[in-house]
């Protein structure tokens, strides 16, 4: 997988995720020279190369200066399962954006995982990537196959799930303790009927104007950090 960035590098660079070749401009700044000196440190495969070799590679000529070929993403094992965690579980969410709104949101407000279903959803993409502004690669995302199969493993290590819904119970109705986590559906359908009869208990955000319902993103930002202002104790 192509990606491209000097923050997606930085992130790269911090999460220690392996690298199969790093591009960079044959035109140096200061800050560029700091990446290359970090990527010696660490002894990881760099050439530089002219511009117009970066654009043909990433087919983007805002790169920065900077084009990462990182092979195949590495997804967590789907038995990983941190101590007392905050899961993002995603049903089916779709746009790559999306998938890299929420999880830049997760990772700033210390989710622990982010959980995606196999089939008819976003993946790690350099679109979303590039969404998450580099922070996809800070944090753990597992792959499921069968998401209410994994929901009912989760409930029985003590893991308590919610769903994120309109007919759910207001968010200040319920407790949003760990070790928890909270499904989100999918852009246009929602959860489905199955994961959502997983789930230990419904969720909602309440509404001054009704309207049909708020981005996915949008929709987890606000859950998410409320989870964190209570664990702040605000």
């Amino acid at each position: 997988m192509i990606v491209y960035g000097r923050n997606v590098l930085k992130e790269i660079l911090t999460s220690n995720h392996p690298v199969k070749l790093i591009y960079f401009s044959d035109s140096h700044d200061k800050e560029l020279d700091k990446l290359i000196e970090q990527v010696k440190e660490r002894k990881l495969p760099y050439t530089i190369a002219p511009k117009n070799v970066l654009k043909k590679l990433c087919g983007e000529e805002k790169n920065q200066g900077v084009v990462i070929d990182i092979g195949d993403f590495q997804y967590a094992d789907e038995s990983y399962l941190p101590e007392n965690p905050f899961i993002v579980l995603l049903d089916q969410v779709q746009d790559p954006q999306n998938l890299g709104a929420i999880v830049r949101t997760a990772v700033a407000a210390g989710v622990n995982m982010v959980v995606l279903t196999k089939d008819n959803s976003a993946h790690v993409t350099p679109g979303s990537i590039k969404a998450s502004a580099g922070t996809i690669f800070r944090i753990p995302i597992v792959i499921t196959v069968n998401l209410a199969r994994y929901i009912e493993k989760l409930k029985d290590k003590g893991v308590w799930i919610y769903g994120a819904d309109m007919r759910g119970k207001p968010l200040w109705e319920v407790k949003l303790e760990r070790p928890l986590g909270i499904v989100f559906g999918n852009e246009g359908s929602g959860i489905r009927q199955l994961v959502k009869e997983s789930c230990d208990e419904l969720v909602s955000i309440p509404m001054k104007t009704p309207i049909d319902s708020l981005n996915v993103s949008v929709s987890a930002g606000i859950l998410i950090y409320e989870v964190l202002r209570r664990e702040m104790g605000g």
